[in-house]
């Protein structure tokens, strides 16, 4: 049990740090990475506690799908980010009220909960009377979720789509390769033979 808490603490503070960091960050991008980070450090705290499915969701959905299209967005879409920060500083006081609001909330609810360790008996116990947590879930989403869960797999796709229509730029004068012409080109369009007269040039 010393391991795994100093393995929570350590999640913990980095997902503190990586949260706080998202919102600190000047750079879009560099916020997007540390929300990766904050997601993957998130992922490991959903390991500790036993929900291996919940935590292999979070990285395939939220840091291959939505943090990788915000950055591929945010990457190729062409945003000012001097006027993006000119309203910084007149919003500073109501982005700290909220804040506050937030921490005295988690403050409030974290005091509610008392940790307490199992015994290894008691682990046993239920492990032994009904299916694991990634067997349970996958049971709900499989059997009575699954166009719900389709669907939201279309939604994402059609994001992708969506972020790379928009950043798809056609600018004049730059040569693109055409795949008809390379095949339709025949001998006689591009050999051209010229009859050189010996002691001169072409």
């Amino acid at each position: 049990m010393a391991l795994q808490a100093a393995a929570f603490w350590i999640l913990a503070a980095v997902a503190v740090v990586s949260a706080f960091s998202v919102v600190a960050a000047r750079n879009p991008v560099r916020s997007v990475m540390w929300l990766i980070c904050a997601f993957f450090t998130s992922a490991g705290l959903f390991v500790l506690i036993g929900a291996e499915f919940l935590a292999m969701l979070l990285v395939v959905v939220y840091v291959g799908a939505v943090a990788v299209l915000f950055l591929f967005v945010v990457m190729m879409l062409d945003v000012d980010f001097v006027e993006l920060n000119q309203g910084f500083l007149q919003y500073m006081p109501f982005g700290a009220l909220v804040s506050l609001i937030l921490l005295t909330e988690l403050v409030l609810v974290g005091s509610t909960f008392v940790f307490a360790d199992p015994d290894a008996a008691g682990r046993a116990a239920f492990s032994a009377a009904g299916p694991t947590n990634a067997e349970a879930i996958g049971a709900v989403l499989y059997d009575q979720y699954i166009y719900y869960f389709q669907a939201a797999g279309i939604v994402l796709l059609i994001a992708m789509i969506g972020a790379i229509v928009l950043t798809l730029r056609h600018k004049p004068g730059v040569r693109r390769q055409d795949v008809g012409k390379q095949v339709a080109r025949r001998p006689k369009d591009g050999v051209e033979l010229i009859d050189v007269k010996p002691g001169s040039g072409i």
